[in-house]
C-alpha cells in the first residue's frame, strides 16, 4: 500500500504513500498506532475472519506495527494502511495489498474494521481507494479478495467495490492450523468506475 510489490518494475516511492478518501486517511502504521490496534483486534468477529493471533496480544500489535508493516514497505510484497476517520483521527481499520508469489502483476487485498465504526461504509471506501492505488498508480493487472466462506460483511464490501465473485476454494485458506473454504472475488483495472 505504501510501495510498489517487488515484481513491478518502475520507480517505487520514497515515502509510504498515503491515500485519501473525502471521509478517511490510509497510511502506514506508526508507534502510535500500536494501542488502537490493539484494542481493535481484541474484537472476536476480527480474529474470527481473519488470521490475526487469537488470543491477541500487545506484542502481536508491536509486531503488526514494527515488523510486519515495516518489512512489507521495504520489500513492496504487503503493503498495509492504518485507516483514520478524517475529523476524529480515529482508528477505523486496516488494509493490505498482498503480492501473490509466483503470479507478476498480481495481489491480494484483506481489510478489517473496528467494531464501533462497521456500518457506516468506511471499509468499502478504503478498499475503493487501496483498489485504485493498486491496479492504476502501481500497474497491478489483478486484485483478488479472498475471505472465509460465510464472511458475508467483507463480500458486502468486495461486491461493492466491483469485485467479481470466481466461487469457492474448498479447504483452501489456513487459519490457525485449520483449512478453511474460501471465496475468491477478482478486480481488474478494466472494472474500474471512470
Amino acid at each position: 500500500m505504501d510501495e510498489q510489490p517487488k515484481s513491478h518494475s518502475g520507480p517505487r516511492p520514497a515515502d509510504p504513500v498515503v491515500l485519501t478518501t473525502d471521509r478517511l486517511v490510509l497510511r502506514a502504521p506508526r508507534e502510535e498506532d500500536v494501542d488502537a490496534v490493539f484494542a481493535a483486534c481484541q474484537d472476536e468477529e476480527i480474529q474470527r475472519w481473519t488470521v490475526v493471533p487469537s488470543p491477541y496480544r500487545r506484542q502481536d500489535a508491536e509486531y503488526f506495527v514494527h515488523e510486519l508493516a515495516a518489512e512489507g514497505r521495504r520489500t513492496g510484497e504487503n503493503l498495509i494502511w492504518c485507516v483514520f476517520e478524517r475529523g476524529t483521527g480515529a482508528l477505523v481499520g486496516s488494509q493490505g495489498l498482498v503480492a501473490c508469489p509466483g503470479r507478476p502483476g498480481a495481489a491480494e487485498v484483506g481489510w478489517w474494521a473496528v467494531k464501533e465504526f462497521r456500518g457506516r461504509g468506511y471499509t468499502a471506501e478504503a478498499a475503493a481507494a487501496v483498489a485504485r492505488y493498486g491496479l492504476r498508480d502501481l500497474g497491478l493487472r489483478r486484485l483478488e479478495w479472498l475471505a472465509y466462506t460465510g464472511n458475508d460483511g467483507s463480500r458486502a464490501v468486495a461486491e461493492k467495490i466491483g469485485f467479481r465473485f470466481e466461487g469457492t476454494l474448498r479447504s483452501y485458506s489456513e487459519q490457525r492450523g485449520r483449512f478453511l473454504d474460501t471465496w475468491i472475488a477478482s478486480l481488474l483495472a478494466d472494472d474500474l468506475p471512470g
